[in-house]
């Protein structure tokens, strides 16, 4: 559904809450390293390494480093990549139709990091919101629910794809959903729709775990509030109007620190604090929370330098709860995950293109390690957004900008801006005179003029 500019204004500013100051006591509950593997081995002509091979094409952990990752480092958070080609065939199209082979090699990774070692795993379909063609990602396939290319995925099917998925994963409270990997280049109000079509799909099931929503531009953090790709509208403008009913949805927030905020150089530029500042104050305007889920650097002085001064900045703003640094996974060998050619992956025990130690050990052990207060990660629980000692992680606290929850009971009328109606809803469904009820998403309806 599209908005009017009117009504999108009339909602920015009606639905904002007080500002949260930042907070000295705030806590970083997911501390942890992306797992990248699963959507290795498409690039090239269309359609090669579809569906692939395990072993050989792709992979998502190596159990023995998740091991190290877990036993050693304690970390309690891994994102681990997928592609939705392989687990839903180009041939059947986005939907409920898995390639069941790959989900039970997906599924097994999952296990053996929730149930096996106990931590979290975000679920990521490494996808930047496109469907049908991976082979020059991140920019080949149809910009899912674009409805003048005929060859597109249809929001519905990707809230289709979403429900399957999520009613397989119900009954593991250590999961967190991961809508799409870095949606870039397309109008920010479908992204908000597919974003919010995803989020129904999962909470039909049953589900209750922590949802991570992204938003335009690549998700970025710097650029959340300023207009991206041809004139699309920030983020900022369209995402604080995601409804879930549990209120257990956070926003999903990538962000690098070199010049063009991409994470191919070696040296770093740009200082997180200052660049994550408006992103901030738009969590804080609309009680909202986000998960730094990929950022990275390079072994280079500049790069160990404004590294932990942007996890320390996270862990200083109670709208951050989480962090994952990218990239660990088993296929990376000696190449670079990110940030010049020379650092190497995250991956233990590996080497990178020079021959001497990767990432794990001149970035992760050098610095990140160091940041990380190990006595405030959540070991237990359904994942969720934390409460004030960041332990629980319960879902019960408020994450989307329009949740009208109150402890009174509704009036038989409603007032202009009072919400009338949605799924789940029990109060009036009549609006004051002047106004009249508009549905916003099966979710929410609202008196507007």
């Amino acid at each position: 559904m599209f908005l009017t500019e009117k009504l999108r204004l009339v909602l920015k500013s009606t639905l904002a809450v007080v500002s949260i100051a930042a907070c000295a006591g705030a806590t970083i509950i997911y501390a942890g390293v992306n797992e990248s593997g699963g959507e290795f081995g498409v690039f090239g002509t269309p359609g090669t390494g579809l569906p692939g091979e395990f072993g050989v094409t792709y992979e998502f952990i190596n159990e023995a480093t998740v091991d190290t990752w877990v036993d050693t480092n304690q970390i309690n958070f891994f994102r681990v990549t997928m592609l939705m080609e392989r687990m839903c065939p180009v041939a059947t199209g986005l939907g409920s139709t898995f390639n069941e082979t790959y989900f039970s090699e997906y599924e097994a990774a999952i296990n053996y990091i929730t149930v096996t070692k106990g931590a979290y795993a975000l679920i990521d379909p490494h996808n930047y919101m496109r469907y049908n063609d991976p082979s020059d990602q991140p920019d080949s396939g149809s910009i899912i629910g674009d409805t003048t290319d005929p060859k597109a995925a249809t929001t519905a099917q990707f809230q289709e794809f979403w429900t399957e998925l999520a009613s397989r994963f119900v009954s593991n409270p250590k999961v967190v959903f991961g809508i799409n990997n870095e949606p870039h280049d397309m109008a920010t109000s479908l992204i908000l729709e597919n974003d919010q079509a995803a989020i129904n799909g999962i909470r039909s099931t049953g589900a209750t775990q922590l949802i991570l929503a992204p938003g335009n531009g690549f998700t970025g953090g710097h650029s959340w509030t300023q207009v991206t790709g041809e004139n699309d509208d920030p983020s900022s403008e369209w995402l604080f109007m995601l409804v879930d009913p549990l209120n257990n949805t956070a926003i999903d927030i990538h962000e690098y620190l070199d010049e063009d905020f991409s994470g191919t150089h070696e040296t770093c530029t740009q200082p997180g604090p200052s660049n994550l500042a408006a992103l901030t104050s738009w969590l804080q305007e609309f009680n909202l929370k986000a998960v730094v889920s990929e950022f990275g650097g390079s072994n280079d002085p500049t790069c160990l330098e404004l590294l932990p001064q942007l996890i320390q900045y996270l862990s200083e703003n109670d709208v951050y709860i989480g962090w994952s640094a990218w990239a660990a996974g088993p296929f990376w060998g000696t190449n670079s995950a990110c940030c010049g050619t020379t650092v190497g992956s995250l991956e233990p025990g590996q080497i990178n293109a020079e021959g001497g130690p990767d990432g794990y050990t001149t970035v992760w052990e050098a610095v990140i390690q160091q940041t990380i207060n190990l006595g405030d990660l959540q070991r237990s629980g359904t994942s969720g957004l934390g409460n004030s000692t960041g332990t629980t992680g319960t879902g019960t606290t408020s994450v989307t900008g329009t949740s009208t929850s109150t402890s009174t009971a509704p009036s038989a009328t409603q007032t202009l801006f009072g919400q009338c109606g949605g799924i789940g809803w029990a109060g009036a469904t009549a609006c004051a005179s002047g106004s009249t009820c508009q549905v916003l998403n099966p979710y929410f309806s609202q008196c507007l003029t």
